[in-house]
């Protein structure tokens, strides 16, 4: 059985005597992973840790600033970072998957490896999990925080020493730790994926596609934030459907997935079956505050043989 105290000490040990009297700093998301991982290192080193969190204009409505001032709350000394530029140039023109992500990691490391050189950290701390890990080793998809594992050397690439305390846990294990050190429920978010919305925007990324599903997933939170679930979200597919407006006139538009799964470590998943007065709330918000949208639909798909994210 997993022993979650345990589990802190151990790591917080580890950590003390990996970084010394270094400085270093922790990437965080505002995620549930990166922010354990954070506060194991806070735990470790105290002041010498800085936590870094990019806004890559790709987080939900309202969150980099949201997740700046949990982290403060936390007691850590945490910094943002705008950088929509960057990524929305990187992302320009990709619609492979694969190739998404792997243009976000480039982006996402180089920066860091700047901002380590900016604060004189020697280390820099992630909360890479263990699903992470076996995800991308199997080829179901890259995920941004996987290097070593399937032999990038973030040292010789990005000039970044990455420390990983959580890699070998998978995410109810977080959740435990998270719980252990006290963390309060509201700073336990759902599971928000590493590139962010970009993956929610099927085909080619841009600052107004990122924008609707950005408003389409507010609407969803909202009307499921008391749902029991494990993830719950919008995408936005490449594909366009007809529809009619109120003076039956034809109308070319865009299409929305709306998913919401349970899940216990990620690994698997099972769709929610949602009330069908909270279905049809969705839908309809969803078109009234996104009028280029003229269907909304609903993921039935598990994992296997889906993955949670369509990206």
């Amino acid at each position: 059985m997993f022993d979650a105290k345990k589990f802190v000490r151990e790591k917080v040990e580890w950590l003390k005597e990996t970084i010394g009297n270094e400085k270093a700093f922790a990437a965080v998301s505002g995620g549930v992973d990166s922010t354990v991982a954070a506060m194991l290192a806070h735990m470790a080193i105290g002041n010498n840790l800085t936590v870094v969190f990019l806004d890559d204009g790709l987080m939900r409505a309202g969150e980099p600033q949201q997740v700046h001032n949990r982290l403060r709350q936390l007691g850590l000394n945490a910094r943002i970072y705008r950088l929509w530029d960057d990524f929305f140039a990187a992302l320009k023109g990709l619609t492979d998957p694969e190739e998404k992500r792997k243009a976000f990691r480039e982006v996402f490391y180089r920066s860091l490896g700047k901002i380590a050189e900016e604060l004189g950290a020697k280390f820099m701390i992630q909360g890479t999990i263990a699903a992470d890990v076996v995800e991308t080793k199997a080829g179901v998809k890259t995920q941004h925080n996987v290097l070593e594992q399937i032999n990038v050397h973030p040292l010789e690439r990005y000039g970044l020493r990455i420390l990983e305390p959580l890699k070998d846990i998978y995410k109810h294990e977080v959740r435990a730790v998270a719980k252990a050190l006290g963390m309060k429920p509201e700073a336990m978010r759902r599971p928000f994926p590493g590139p962010g919305l970009s993956i929610r925007v099927i085909g080619e990324v841009t600052p107004e596609r990122v924008e609707l599903v950005r408003r389409a997933t507010k609407v969803v939170e909202e009307e499921t934030k008391n749902i029991p679930c494990f993830q719950a979200f919008a995408v936005l597919l490449r594909d366009r459907a007809t529809g009619v407006t109120k003076d039956l006139k034809r109308k070319y538009g865009e299409i929305v997935v709306v998913r919401t799964v349970k899940s216990k470590d990620a690994m698997t998943a099972e769709p929610v079956a949602l009330p069908w007065k909270v279905l049809r709330r969705i839908e309809r918000r969803i078109r009234e505050e996104n009028p280029s949208v003229t269907h909304v639909l609903y993921d039935l798909t598990g994992k296997p043989p889906a993955t949670i994210e369509f990206e």
